[in-house]
């Protein structure tokens, strides 16, 4: 697996208190679906827009996903939280096997990817509690070194520079992006981060 190192093309710098390719024992597991689908003719990976109403990262993309319940298996979890959250039926996905599993520092969860497959477009039908709007992205559009940018954000008083997808006038960045890296670098499709060089220099 790509892990560490595909994550890194797309973390924002820095990164406090995050070890690529580590994840804490104390950390809560989450579990997330990354389906790949036909639609209009185009391989699409559905990510979603956050209800503003949320606590914790409203208005943000991300993929279908939440923490994983007691007794409950990471494959398990990413099919019940697709479900809960769009309308996803379970026997629609062909569930091709875990991505990396990455640590959020900021919320002390581990978020482990789950990658599906759908044959055919699925029917949706988003919660309105949790999802402001599906985000069905070609996987050409996220491919397309194009729609790689740089950019900065604050977090408290730490200037950090954000790498991030800009498609369907969404900023993919974060955790979601990092995720991304990975698939696509799993597709042969890796993006090359604004700050390659730097990286490289970190993997020495």
């Amino acid at each position: 697996m790509p892990g560490a190192d595909a994550h890194r093309l797309l973390a924002p710098r820095p990164r406090p208190g995050w070890r690529p390719g580590e994840v804490p024992d104390h950390a809560t597991p989450a579990a997330a679906l990354v389906l790949l689908y036909p639609l209009d003719d185009a391989p699409h990976v559905l990510l979603t827009v956050r209800a503003g109403r949320l606590g914790k990262h409203a208005g943000q993309v991300s993929f279908p996903g939440g923490l994983v319940d007691a007794g409950e298996s990471i494959r398990e979890a990413a099919l019940r939280e697709a479900f809960e959250e769009v309308g996803l039926a379970p026997e629609a996905v062909r569930v091709v096997g875990p991505l990396s599993p990455l640590y959020i520092t900021v919320s002390n969860f581990a978020i482990h990817p789950v990658a599906g497959i759908s044959e055919a477009t699925p029917h949706l039908r988003p919660s309105v509690a949790e999802v402001a709007r599906l985000l069905p992205v070609p996987v050409a559009e996220v491919a397309d070194p194009r729609n790689l940018r740089r950019g900065s954000r604050w977090r408290d008083s730490l200037h950090c520079d954000v790498p991030y997808f800009e498609v369907r006038n969404e900023r993919v960045w974060g955790a979601t992006a990092m995720v991304l890296a990975e698939l696509l670098v799993m597709l042969g499709l890796g993006p090359r981060a604004p700050w390659a060089a730097m990286v490289a220099a970190d993997s020495r």
